[in-house]
Formats: C-alpha cells, sequence, structure tokens
C-alpha cells in the first residue's frame, strides 16, 4: 500500500489488435498462434515452457485449479526466467532450489496473487479501472494488484515492484494467460529481510543488515517495524562508519512490535530498537525527526511481511553517535 499521491497510476485504453482463433474476445492478439480451444490453462502452460510455474503450482497444490474445466481464470504466469530472478534475489541457487525450499503454503499464496477468478483479456482489465481484486487475501482482507496502462502494461505487486506484460491474451479453454517478466510478491508471505530483498531499491540495506549480521534477527518472529531507507538514501548518508555504528544506525531504524500507518503515534517519541527514540511528524507526506536537521520522508506505508511491516524512507536516519 502507498501513501497519497506515491504511486499514482495513469489509465488509457491499452488496445490489442485482432483475435485469438477462437477464443471469442476481440482484444486478442492476432500475433499469437491459435490455441485449441480444448487445452486448458495448464495444458499451455506446459507447451510454451512455463516449467516453475507449473513446479510451483503442483506443489502449491493448485495445479488441478489450473486444469478446472469450470472455471474462467486470467493468470498472470511469470517466465521460467523470472522465477529465476526472483530465487537470484533471495539468495536461492535456481528457481529450482527456491520451489524446494519454500513452504507449500507459501507457493500457495504467491500463486494466487497471480490469478483473478473470472476471465480478463487486456480490455477488459484497462476497462475496469486502475485495480483489479486478486484471489489473494491477507488479514482477511482481498490484495489487489495495481495496474498500469500510459506504456503497456505493469503491474506493481506488494513489493513495490513492478512486472511488464510481455505477451497478452494467451488464451486457453477455461480463461487466459498474461505472461508477465516477474513474479509478483504478495503481502505477508515472505519476512522483512525477503521483502527487502525482493525489491532492488534496498539493495544497499540489504548488505547494510548482512555486513551487520542482522539479518536473522530481522527474518525471525518479530514482529518488527522497519523505516527502510532506499539506496538513493543511503547515498546521500555519512560513510566510514564502523561496524558498530553502521550496527546502531540500522537498529535505529527498528521498532519493535508491527505499527502500521495507522497506528503511528504522530508527535510522541517513539523507541526505536537502538534505545534511542525518533519523532514522527503527521503531514503529507509524513516525516521523522533525528537528530540531525534534516527530517526523513515517509514515501510509502504498510509494505506487509510475514514478521512485521516496512515503511519506506528517503533518508537514513542518524543517531547518536
Amino acid at each position: 500500500m502507498t501513501l497519497q499521491g506515491f504511486l499514482k497510476y495513469g489509465l488509457v485504453v491499452f488496445a490489442f489488435a485482432g483475435s485469438l482463433a477462437g477464443c471469442g474476445s476481440s482484444d486478442d492478439d492476432d500475433d499469437m498462434a491459435p490455441v485449441p480451444m480444448q487445452k486448458n490453462i495448464a495444458d499451455v502452460a506446459r507447451e510454451q515452457g512455463f516449467t516453475a510455474l507449473l513446479a510451483a503450482s503442483s506443489k502449491a497444490g493448485i495445479a488441478t485449479t489450473l486444469a478446472d474445466p469450470n472455471a474462467q481464470l486470467t493468470v498472470f504466469a511469470p517466465t521460467d526466467r523470472a522465477f529465476g530472478d526472483l530465487a537470484t534475489r533471495l539468495g536461492f541457487a535456481s528457481a529450482t532450489a527456491m520451489v524446494d525450499a519454500l513452504p507449500a503454503s507459501a507457493l500457495q499464496n504467491i500463486l494466487n496473487y497471480h490469478v483473478l477468478t473470472s476471465r480478463k483479456a487486456s480490455g477488459d482489465l484497462a476497462a475496469g479501472g486502475a485495480t483489479q481484486q486478486t484471489a489473494y487475501t491477507y488479514a482477511g482482507a482481498p490484495s489487489r494488484l495495481n495496474f498500469d496502462f500510459s506504456s503497456g502494461v505493469k503491474i506493481t505487486d506488494a513489493a513495490l515492484t513492478s512486472a511488464t506484460v510481455t505477451t497478452p491474451n494467451v488464451g486457453a479453454s477455461n480463461g487466459v494467460i498474461h505472461v508477465v517478466d516477474k513474479v509478483l510478491v504478495p503481502p505477508g508471505v515472505l519476512n522483512i529481510v525477503q521483502m527487502a530483498q525482493a525489491n532492488p531499491v534496498f539493495s544497499s540495506l540489504v548488505n547494510a543488515v548482512v555486513a551487520s549480521n542482522l539479518q536473522g534477527t530481522l527474518a525471525g518472529a518479530g514482529p518488527f517495524t522497519v523505516f527502510a531507507p532506499t539506496d538513493t538514501a543511503f547515498a546521500a548518508a555519512p560513510q566510514g562508519l564502523t561496524a558498530a555504528q553502521l550496527r546502531t544506525v540500522l537498529t535505529y531504524h527498528v521498532v519493535s512490535g508491527q505499527v502500521l500507518s495507522t497506528q503511528i503515534p504522530f508527535g510522541t517519541p517513539v523507541a526505536t530498537v537502538a534505545g534511542q527514540n525518533i519523532v514522527i511528524s503527521a503531514g503529507t507526506p509524513p516525516t521523522i525527526r533525528d537528530t540531525t536537521a534534516v527530517a526523513a520522508r515517509i514515501t510509502a506505508v504498510d509494505v506487509r511481511a510475514s514478521n512485521g511491516v516496512i515503511h519506506v524512507v528517503d533518508k537514513v536516519l542518524i543517531p547518536t553517535l
């Protein structure tokens, strides 16, 4: 979820010429080879080489859903390369190793985040508005994917990263596939460290956490609230810190317990794990006051992890060192 004005999605009609033979939709792309309508989504995925997706579906126990003749689904299907990219970011040797390591329940939630429970061709998505509800739920509420049609089709996930639809409107007997170049990350499945690893803008933060040997703590049960500086914020931060100083700086960004944006006690000192307080002021955007004269702006909120929440900041918070 984002602050008002953080992620804005333009909406223009994204038109595709022609149609797939037998698909029955004017939005289908005639550059794709016709798919016989007796082939379901699982069949089409198998024929077109979505090995990692099918392996994950099998382990997650949803392979039968993709083959269900009574369903009409929309599947945003990550390529094998997309699975491999996520595996690399999370520290796995390969997509196969990632699928083997992640619990079936986690894979199920990740894959469900790629599925709409009705058939939506590209034109239907554009006509439906900037956001579409998925089959994924978290904390009892439906989760949403954000769609941007201003330049192709972009889909923003809960890790604030975007996938591009590279091939739309691949027809099947029980729905439609839109091929995407990235695995979409849902809220509440990965831990705080993994959520940061999933978004390249937190590379400096992840490196600093590993260098300070805090990854085990922040991947633990928690819950924690982390004010996460971007790479740009780290580039502007003081350099040459000792190991002890870096650890103090990092723990100054962590609050014990999960504090969602609606629960922030504005104007009240908030204790950090570093043992020093920060003060958060209401505003658009809200700001955090540290020991310097320059406040950090909170640019995105409520990035939900399995063990807490991340709020994104545009400045590294500086404690007393």
